[in-house]
């Protein structure tokens, strides 16, 4: 029997982020998301983080879905949820992620009613703040907007009408013609 997960501290968290990191996906040609995958990133290190991001490796990513259906190499964004696991998502699974090149790392952390978002620059993590409406949003995706504030009160209308917002942002349909360019080049 797999280990037990509570509804309110980790289920209904996750469906939130997987419904937003879903949703970023669906209207961004050359992106995957998946939740609860396995993946490769070397020897040591096979996580299986609750949710990925990552560029299609046509369109300029990292990684690939391998010959068995594994994702191989480190996906450009990682999510954790963490209610009773926050010691192992911020010190052992950040490190691993760190090392292996995970560009953006997100962990929510539903008992304390917290959140990070830890972006990798020049080799070490740095926390990314949100701005002063409360919105996360980094380069890696261009229009992948979070609303932190209505995330951690579980307003996921609030959370989605966000990101819709930003998907209908020039930033975000130029992202989608670079990555329909850089998968048209590798053919």
């Amino acid at each position: 029997m797999p280990s037990p997960v509570r509804v309110d501290a980790h289920a209904q968290p996750d469906n939130l982020l997987q419904t937003w990191l879903g949703t970023y996906a669906w209207a961004t040609p050359g992106v995957g998301a998946a939740a609860n995958g396995t993946v490769k990133l070397d020897m040591d290190n096979v996580p299986q983080p609750d949710g990925i991001l990552w560029l299609e490796q046509e369109a300029g990513g990292a990684s690939r879905v391998d010959e068995k259906g594994y994702l191989a190499g480190p996906p450009e964004l990682a999510v954790e949820i963490a209610a009773s696991s926050s010691s192992i998502d911020l010190h052992d699974k950040l490190r691993a992620y760190r090392r292996n090149g995970i560009k953006e790392y997100l962990v929510w952390r539903t008992i304390e009613r917290a959140f990070d978002w830890f972006v990798l620059a020049e080799g070490n993590y740095q926390t990314q703040l949100p701005d002063a409406k409360g919105l996360c949003h980094r380069s890696t995706f261009a229009g992948l907007v979070l609303n932190v504030p209505a995330l951690l009160n579980r307003n996921g209308k609030v959370v989605l009408a966000t990101l819709n917002t930003a998907l209908k942002t020039k930033a975000h349909q130029t992202f989608v013609a670079e990555l329909a360019s850089r998968k048209k080049k590798s053919r």
